[in-house]
């Protein structure tokens, strides 16, 4: 007998080309069948609803107590309807055990991260004090990045760096190249942060390698992906060309509409869509990642691309396929989603404003092949 039944909802699962209205079933933790007229110890009408994959937020901040700029992943997936949360480096080699053993281990959502060269890892980040962890070079130390990350190879997805004028200061490029030393020691992919010149966006995008995410990839003007007569760069498309991957880390200053509708209008997808949802950013513009994906549907893309952009491709690109998706046998974890329709405000990282007519909204999540309600209590 099937432990959990979604009945009559729209199931759109990218992996598997599908999109239809039918049943989903699961059972011991899994998924155990879609079709018609299943049936289980629970069922739930969710008519009028979408099915998806459970979702996937590539760049996240959740070192909650640890960090100044985590938040609760597991409030977070109650109210965003994400089950999978990749932290984005807000730890480093000087505290990353910390966050495994207090907040990772302990969570009921999964939580993988990236570690953050940087020693502290993203230590002093709120609205009252800013200090990029890159910018100091003392803090800096190859050797400990990669003795951290081989103590939780288990664990560790890849190397994080944050580059620019706020995260690395005077120390320009170096970090980036640390890390790439520390990715290469390592075998692990490398997910770059880049905010406002310097470095530029040549010598960033220039380093990164196949399977390296750079994030903030539609950020604004200047260090935008994309020039003012809306040609994408030369040095983007030749990344694209050898597979680095193109992650929106949405966050508190890192996406412009503007930016976005070029690159769309171009035919340049983004890879990957991501919130960099963190203690600012959740009070906007990024709030969490069905809002971000609202803003690519009011954009112009197909819900279909859209959950794909948050399921499928986010999956690939930490290389987890068991992840984002709902294939008989597959982890036993779904979203449920409801589209509302009306007029909804929305704006970018610089305060432009967007008046969309579609608003994505979490109704409930699968964890374990059970129903895990949005809100507390």
């Amino acid at each position: 007998m099937n432990d959990l039944v979604l009945k009559g909802g729209r199931v759109i699962d990218p992996s598997q080309g599908l999109d239809r209205v039918t049943d989903i079933a699961f059972a011991s933790g899994k998924v155990a069948a879609i079709g018609d007229g299943l049936s289980g110890n629970n069922t739930r009408d969710v008519s009028g609803k979408i099915v998806s994959p459970g979702l996937i937020d590539l760049h996240t901040h959740v070192y909650w107590g640890g960090t100044s700029l985590g938040v609760e992943a597991e409030l977070l997936a109650r109210s965003g309807g994400v089950t999978t949360f990749i932290d984005a480096g807000s730890a480093g080699p000087g505290n990353f055990h910390g966050f495994r053993k207090h907040v990772i281990e302990t969570s009921p959502v999964r939580i993988l991260p990236y570690l953050n060269v940087s020693f502290p890892g993203i230590f002093a980040f709120s609205k009252s004090v800013m200090v990029g962890e890159s910018a100091d070079m003392r803090l800096l130390d190859a050797r400990e990045a990669v003795r951290v990350a081989r103590e939780h190879k288990d664990l560790v997805l890849g190397v994080k760096v944050r580059v620019g004028k706020s995260a690395s200061g005077d120390s320009g490029i170096m970090p980036l190249d640390i890390a790439l030393d520390v990715a290469e020691e390592t075998g692990l992919p490398m997910m770059a942060h880049l905010d406002s010149p310097p470095p530029s966006r040549h010598e960033v995008v220039s380093r990164l390698r196949p399977g390296d995410i750079l994030t903030h990839c539609f950020r604004p003007f200047p260090n935008a992906p994309v020039q003012a007569d809306g040609r994408v760069r030369d040095e983007i498309l030749a990344a694209r060309a050898r597979g680095v991957i193109f992650d929106i880390g949405h966050g508190g200053g890192s996406f412009g509409f503007g930016t976005t509708r070029k690159m769309l209008a171009a035919g340049f997808l983004p890879d990957v869509i991501s919130s960099d949802v963190h203690a600012i950013s959740i009070e906007g513009p990024a709030f969490d990642l069905l809002t971000t994906m609202s803003k690519f549907l009011c954009l112009g893309l197909d819900l279909a691309t859209v959950i794909k952009l948050a399921t499928t491709n986010a999956a690939a690109a930490i290389k987890r396929p068991d992840l984002g998706t709902l294939k008989v046998g597959s982890v036993g974890e779904a979203t449920v989603i409801d589209q509302a329709s009306g007029t909804f405000d929305y704006a970018d990282s610089i305060g432009e404003k967007l008046i969309g007519d579609k608003r994505l909204l979490s109704s409930g999540v699968v964890l374990a092949g059970r129903w895990w309600h949005p809100l507390p209590g």
